[in-house]
């Protein structure tokens, strides 16, 4: 099973990070490994080799056939429900890596810093269209991130084409699909929430 994460796919969150890069011209993706995976609303403890830890809350679309040079134009029968997930980012780490040119496992890749919802709803009830959906992230109870997935710069059927051109896509396998702007720092005792279609999907505690 392998985790897909999609950066820079919201102009606004790209201009929000601003670090000088320009927006992708295709779909950018990194990968986390499986022990990234935080499940059932566990809390999530802070690392102790970051002192600047970011949520950044993002659409999850779990593939259901395998998929190698998709056809952009049959993308979309690789999935068929949504859930949420928090790529959790050691904002602090990763600019370090940008100035040095390094790769970003260590700063997405830890323990943990992929919080996945255990339910995923199928798009049929969320009205079919999975580029016409809204979901939002609250931080103690005050709402932070507000995404429409109409603002991606990169559809999901453009990023499944995408991707299995160079790896071949396997049933389970996510992709998370970029975060909208309003990214921020996590403390312990703060609380995430985060919903879709009136389901509540995440809701844990930072320790």
């Amino acid at each position: 099973m392998k985790i897909i994460c999609i950066g820079r796919n919201y102009a606004d969150h790209a201009a929000e990070v601003n670090d000088g890069a320009e927006l992708p011209k295709e779909p950018l993706f990194f990968l986390k490994p499986d022990t990234a995976l935080l499940r059932n609303n566990d809390p999530f403890y802070i690392p102790s080799f970051s002192n600047e830890v970011h949520y950044e809350c993002e659409l999850v679309v779990r593939i259901t056939r395998l998929a190698k040079c998709m056809d952009v134009k049959f993308a979309s029968r690789c999935y068929e429900e949504v859930g949420l997930g928090i790529d959790f980012t050691a904002r602090d780490l990763q600019r370090e890596a940008i100035a040095k040119g390094l790769p970003w496992e260590l700063c997405k890749g830890f323990d943990h810093s992929a919080a996945l919802s255990n339910q995923f709803v199928p798009l049929a009830e969320l009205g079919g269209d999975v580029q016409n959906l809204e979901f939002e992230m609250e931080l103690n109870g005050e709402v932070r991130q507000h995404g429409f997935t109409k603002d991606m710069l990169f559809t999901v059927d453009q990023i499944i084409a995408h991707v299995s051109k160079y790896m071949t896509l396997r049933i389970g396998d996510l992709i998370y699909t970029g975060t909208p702007v309003g990214v921020g720092t996590v403390k312990a005792g703060d609380n995430i929430k985060a919903r879709i279609g009136g389901h509540t999907l995440l809701d844990f505690d930072i320790m």
